[in-house]
């Protein structure tokens, strides 16, 4: 885009403009259900101990400039990650591999690989694995002369969240965008916003529709007698994000006519049992709320067990290993979480003469697969003889990179001049937990203005990131694919001068885009 048309984005609103769409903005979220819980540092539990309060989720008041490229390209590529990380996933030597440095350091992915092998040891029930991903982008741009190109920060597989709230804000600007001009609300005219609005946003539907396909290939139940079916959410206690999960249940009820429970993590032994006396396994769930009742789960979707905070006792690595066991399809499964980590994604990036995504995506392509490989942003393991460890110590070198753990949720990576003195603050034996990535270069011009959860407008210079969401249902058992689809996308932005991206963490606002 001209450099006189980003520069000048987003428009100037008078103060009046500025009361009136700020006010509309807020009335807007709520009416539309564009909420979350707010933090205890907003609102006390003393002040609601009953946890009735919801407010407006951080938004944007403009879209924000994407590149269209960039954009499509982020779409076309989605269903080709499906499968790399399906086909990952299915390979337990190969993961097996790259973790077993890191479980003699990190006693998250050690506990998580000991509840793949005490299942695996058993037998697994159930061969069918879903995943409902994310994978985040932002666009490079290394020089002002430079054509903006598409690089990943990174690929989510587990609790890939915001599905349910971004088709809201495409929606909250769509509407605005669409109002008559003259309108009290109408955006003031600027080229990027006339005659343009957000691309069409499916995340709701797509991400249900593939619990849906799940739901659906688990097939009859296999209690005796046959009990009705149901979906199980695996949340989180004190979940802010509630209203963003139940976007996609609502959906899976009343599209697809299926029945949906939220179970509490810690609560997962007082309602579910596994007969001992059926070889099948089957994960029974008992409602606390209906006496005599009973359903049997065919899909388990977690939207917890991520991070290692989630696992206050052995009792929730045992409830975690209790969902696994079972014949419920999990959503995703250890190894499944496993390939998610930090470490997989710099594996495939790295070049070392072995070309692993050609190895796992067999049969697509090859400049399909080297579109991929463009995608990644360069990274480095911090092994004593490698260039990770040179960049990473090296005050100038670690200017241009981000330090990154395998965990995920934000609020865990290490920035630029911060990495070297905090290399040295740990043990050696420790730095294999963590990768060094080559920090992406976002347009430096961008601009936009957020509406905070308090009621504060902020506006400057800011950084957007893209997820693109994917669904992917295949057999663990052979690699089979049954379903696999793109649709729907997540726009976060942030003030430029903050390095973490979590909405839910408070550092970044939803936001959706114009593409240029």
């Amino acid at each position: 885009m001209a450099d006189s048309v980003y520069s000048n984005y987003p428009p100037h609103l008078n103060p009046a403009q500025k009361e009136f769409l700020v006010r509309t903005i807020k009335d807007w979220t709520v009416q539309h259900g564009l909420m979350i819980r707010p933090a205890p540092t907003f609102i006390s539990k003393e002040s609601d101990p009953q946890g009735v309060v919801a407010t407006s989720a951080p938004v944007t008041l403009f879209p924000s400039p994407f590149p269209k490229s960039c954009f499509e390209e982020a779409q076309a590529l989605q269903t080709v990650y499906n499968q790399l990380y399906a086909a990952i996933t299915c390979d337990e030597q190969w993961i097996g591999d790259i973790m077993e440095d890191l479980i003699d350091v990190d006693d998250f992915i050690s506990h998580l690989w000991k509840v793949h092998l005490a299942v695996k040891e058993e037998g697994y029930a159930q061969t069918l694995s879903l995943g409902l991903y994310r994978s985040d982008y932002m666009p490079h741009v290394p020089s002002a002369s430079t054509p903006p190109s598409l690089k990943q920060v990174e690929f989510n597989t587990i609790s890939s969240s915001f599905g349910g709230l971004s088709c809201l804000v495409a929606s909250l600007h769509t509407e605005l965008l669409n109002s008559p001009p003259g309108h009290p609300i109408a955006y003031p005219s600027h080229p990027l916003l006339d005659s343009n609005q957000p691309p069409e946003n499916t995340s709701v539907e797509t991400l249900a529709a593939g619990l849906a396909a799940a739901h659906t290939a688990y097939g009859a139940s296999k209690s005796s007698p046959a009990l009705p079916t149901c979906v199980l959410f695996v949340v989180q206690e004190n979940e802010r994000n509630v209203f963003d999960q139940l976007a996609l249940s609502r959906q899976l009820t009343k599209v697809h006519k299926v029945p949906v429970f939220r179970l509490l993590s810690s609560e997962v032994f007082d309602h579910t049992h596994i007969p001992a006396s059926n070889p099948s396994r089957p994960l029974v769930y008992r409602p606390p709320h209906a006496d005599g009742v009973e359903f049997e789960v065919t899909t388990v979707y977690l939207r917890c067990f991520y991070t290692p905070t989630d696992y206050k006792s052995e009792r929730d690595w045992e409830a975690r290993t209790h969902l696994e066991r079972s014949a419920a399809i999990k959503c995703p499964t250890v190894l499944n979480q496993l390939a998610g980590c930090k470490v997989v994604q710099q594996v495939l990036a790295e070049d070392k003469g072995l070309d692993h995504l050609a190895k796992f995506l067999a049969g697509t392509d090859p400049t399909t697969i080297e579109r991929l490989r463009a995608t990644f942003a360069p990274q480095h393991d911090l092994s004593s003889n490698g260039r990770g460890r040179e960049l990473a110590l090296n005050a100038a070198t670690a200017a241009n990179h981000v330090l990154k753990p395998q965990r995920e949720g934000g609020g865990n990576n290490i920035y630029k001049e911060a990495i070297p003195e905090f290399l040295r603050s740990l043990p050696e034996t420790e730095w294999k937990r963590w990768i060094l990535m080559e920090l992406i270069q976002p347009p430096v011009e961008a601009k936009n203005v957020a509406l905070r959860p308090d009621g504060e407008v902020l506006g400057g210079h800011v950084i957007g990131e893209l997820g693109i969401y994917g669904t992917i249902l295949w057999d663990q058992a052979g690699g089979k694919v049954l379903h696999n689809e793109q649709g729907g996308w997540l726009m976060r932005t942030k003030a430029k001068d903050v390095n973490e991206g979590g909405v839910a963490t408070g550092f970044s606002s939803l936001d959706s885009v114009v593409l240029h």
